[in-house]
């Protein structure tokens, strides 16, 4: 990563991504129970506020306040009947002088490894 990525504000997985720990993940499920879980993970988490729920377009949006304000937006996809993609899209406004990059990442990959906890890795990194 560069000097200057450090200072990025905001972070997203997808499958091209040149940092494997932030490609996308596919766990094996159907689309309802891989969403009702992610749906899940963040209502049960105190830090964390659901704002909305779209399951129409797979996206839910989430409210993150601890340890610094943060907007999540997660999108599941199904790829295959029992094969579903999970990527983040992960923002702040806060001004950190060390950057907010590096923090923004460690969330991302704690998420995942909640959710490979949950379901089985189809395809990512495995974080374990």
């Amino acid at each position: 990563m560069s000097l200057f990525g450090r200072f990025r504000s905001q972070i997203e997985t997808s499958d091209q991504n040149k940092d494997a720990s932030l490609n996308t993940h596919y766990y094996k499920g159907n689309f309802n129970k891989i969403f009702e879980s992610v749906e899940k993970v963040f209502h049960e988490d105190a830090d964390c506020r659901i704002l909305t729920v779209s399951k129409e377009h797979g996206e839910i949006a989430v409210e993150i306040t601890k340890p610094f304000s943060c907007f999540l937006i997660v999108t599941v996809v199904s790829v295959k009947p029992l094969e579903t993609a999970v990527d983040f899209n992960l923002s702040t406004e806060r001004f950190s002088i060390l950057g907010n990059y590096p923090e923004l990442k460690k969330r991302i990959i704690a998420y995942y490894e909640r959710m490979n906890q949950i379901h089985t890795l189809i395809k990512g990194k495995q974080n374990s």
